[in-house]
């Protein structure tokens, strides 16, 4: 298994990983109608234009026969009043290759890339009601705030957690 950069070739892959990782670790989190209606070819798009836009980070995790099996993504902020702000955007996996260390590995590449970018705060966006944010918990992250956002329609009760770089 490797982490590598993304590129556009990999969108159909990761638009799958992207899917299906929502599918599983939002059943019952949020309505099934929603997680029915998400689509790989609209899912494929959005990796597409992501990758081509270059401004953010993008990994896959992928195993030695070329299968895509993870994805991440995370980005500086362009508009913040602190100029050294970061956020990791996505930490995504098949179920079946959860709790192997993979999603670490994705998390420690994305942290590591906006240290290098100069930021000092990085955030990241979990459900409440969601077992990922133990992952992040037992990743250094530490809860920064909670509030209520809309999320395709939905509100949902999200929290923030942040890694602070020592200076």
């Amino acid at each position: 298994m490797s982490i590598r950069k993304a590129v556009i070739e990999d969108a159909p892959a990761m638009a799958r990983v992207h899917v299906d990782s929502w599918r599983t670790t939002y059943k019952g989190l949020l309505p099934d109608e929603m997680l029915e209606k998400l689509s790989y070819d609209e899912r494929t798009k959005l990796w597409e234009n992501n990758i081509q836009n270059e401004r953010g980070f993008i990994y896959v995790a992928e195993k030695d026969d070329g299968q895509i099996i993870g994805i991440a993504s995370g980005e500086k902020r362009e508009k913040s009043k602190d100029a050294n702000i970061g956020d990791l955007t996505t930490v995504y996996l098949f179920k079946e290759e959860q709790g192997k260390g993979i999603g670490a590995r994705l998390t420690n590449q994305i942290l590591e890339d906006l240290y290098t970018l100069g930021c000092t705060t990085i955030y990241v966006e979990v459900l409440a009601n969601n077992q990922s944010r133990i992952f992040y918990e037992k990743m250094g992250a530490t809860l920064h705030q909670e509030e209520q956002v809309t999320l395709r329609g939905e509100n949902v009760d999200m929290l923030i957690y942040e890694w602070k770089k020592e200076a």
